[in-house]
């Protein structure tokens, strides 16, 4: 299928279609089954999205326990004495879905999943490292790197790790029947997730990583932590491969930081060095790929919609319009030839 671009004309207009999209695709879905499979990203990007969200299901016209979520990651280190102290602190990606989307609905989600990278010690984590060199490896480039554990270990805490936190977290996915729409931002690297850009394609697991320093960095700009030296160095993440086996993957992505990493992982064949860019073959294999992008980041692809086209792009140019977007005009759930429902 198409890599499909709806270029919005602002952040609340890209947010709005976002919704009408994932809120299409749950009717449809959901008219032929009990459960719906959500995937959930923290961050700037995906919160006007959960504003529609959290809106239209207390108004009843979605019933979140009919929905399963999986959220795609969460740090490892977060300042606390304990795994609750961990979870509940303010950068925690738990603490951020609550605040913008769970605690909101006046009806819970059927279940709510995340990585459990707060129950894991940060400080006991390097320590059965640093003591068990030959029980892990290190996998990626100089932007990021995943740490992998032998199932082997000799260490019985890097095997919990493994066992219990992060196949586990795979386990559940496989079990709930995958996840029917996952919805990602973009790092300033084109990563997707914690799956940083240096970290290969293979990596199929839920994701150990240990944070790069542009990551730190960049959590310190963005405001979450007041120091880098208050910054976790470790996370949990799904992988790029993971993301990537959804039924549908709603991409957003807005403003000037957005505009390279969305450009490269387009008009750049894939690479680790973009995760994201690994879409590419996710659609070519028949996935559902949609690109919802404002207009600062859509007029860099407008520019170049021929060369897009020849890679099998689709752009959808609505910025200029100004009218709420139909969602007939994408219809990414759809067969555009019979117009029939297309059942993953």
């Amino acid at each position: 299928m198409p890599v499909r671009v709806v270029v919005a004309n602002d952040y609340d207009q890209m947010s709005e279609v976002a919704f009408e999209l994932l809120h299409a695709d749950l009717k449809a879905q959901l008219a032929i089954k009990d459960r719906y499979v959500l995937g959930l990203a923290t961050g700037t990007s995906p919160v006007g999205l959960y504003k529609h969200f959290q809106y239209a299901a207390n108004q009843g016209r979605i019933d979140p326990r009919r929905i399963r979520t999986f959220n795609l990651d969460e740090y490892v280190g977060l300042p606390g004495d304990n795994a609750q102290a961990r979870t509940l602190h303010p950068a925690s990606y738990s603490y951020f879905m609550t605040t913008e989307l769970f605690g909101l609905l006046s009806r819970p989600f059927a279940s709510i999943d995340l990585p459990l990278g707060c129950v894991i010690d940060q400080d006991e984590l390097r320590s059965e490292l640093r003591a068990h060199p030959d029980d892990w490896r290190e996998r990626g480039g100089d932007s990021g790197r995943a740490i992998v554990i032998s199932r082997k270990a000799h260490s019985s805490y890097l095997r919990w790790v493994r066992s219990e936190i992060l196949d586990a977290y795979d386990r559940k996915i496989r079990a709930a029947g995958g996840i029917d729409l996952q919805v990602i931002g973009v790092g300033g690297r084109g990563h997707v997730a914690f799956h940083e850009s240096g970290i290969p394609w293979s990596m199929s697991s839920t994701l150990l990583v240990r944070l790069d320093d542009n990551t730190v960095v960049n959590a310190v700009a963005d405001g979450y932590f007041p120091s880098a030296q208050q910054v976790p160095r470790f996370a949990t993440s799904m992988s790029a491969k993971q993301v990537f086996r959804a039924r549908t993957v709603l991409l957003l992505a807005a403003g000037s930081r957005k505009v390279t990493p969305i450009m490269r992982s387009l008009l750049e064949p894939p690479s680790a060095d973009v995760p994201i860019s690994y879409g590419q073959q996710y659609a070519a294999a028949g996935g559902n790929l949609v690109y919802v992008v404002d207009y600062v980041v859509g007029k860099e692809l407008i520019k170049h919609r021929r060369q897009l086209k020849e890679r099998g792009v689709q752009i959808l140019d609505r910025h200029r319009r100004g009218a709420k977007l139909r969602v007939a005009d994408i219809l990414f759930y759809r067969d555009i030839a019979g117009g029939c429902y297309r059942n993953r």
